[in-house]
C-alpha cells in the first residue's frame, strides 16, 4: 500500500477530506520520528511499539570482490507488533 492509497482509505474510514487525512498522517509520522530521534518509544496499545536499537559495528564482505569491509555502527528503528495486530494478521 502506498501513502496515497493509505490517505484514501483514511479519508473514507474517518469521513474526512483527503487533505485532512494527509495532514493527519504527516503529523503522525513526524511525531513518531521526533520521539524516536530523542531515543524514546511510541506505543499504540493493540497495534505495536516503535523503538530505536543500536547496531554494533561489524565486518562484512563485498559480494562482488570478496573483500572484507567495515560496516559502521548505527541506530535502527524496530517495530514490535501488538497482540491484536498479530492476531488479525495470522
Amino acid at each position: 500500500m502506498t501513502k496515497a492509497e493509505l490517505v484514501d482509505v483514511m479519508s473514507k474510514e474517518a469521513a474526512i477530506t483527503k487533505t485532512a487525512a494527509a495532514s493527519a498522517l504527516d503529523a503522525y509520522v513526524g511525531a513518531v520520528a521526533k520521539e524516536l530521534k530523542k531515543g524514546g518509544k511510541v506505543s499504540l496499545v493493540g497495534f505495536g511499539t516503535f523503538s530505536v536499537s543500536k547496531r554494533k559495528a561489524r565486518d562484512g564482505r563485498n559480494p562482488k570482490t570478496g573483500d572484507t569491509i567495515k560496516i559502521p555502527a548505527k541506530k535502527v528503528v524496530k517495530f514490535k507488533p501488538g497482540k491484536e495486530l498479530a492476531d488479525k494478521v495470522s
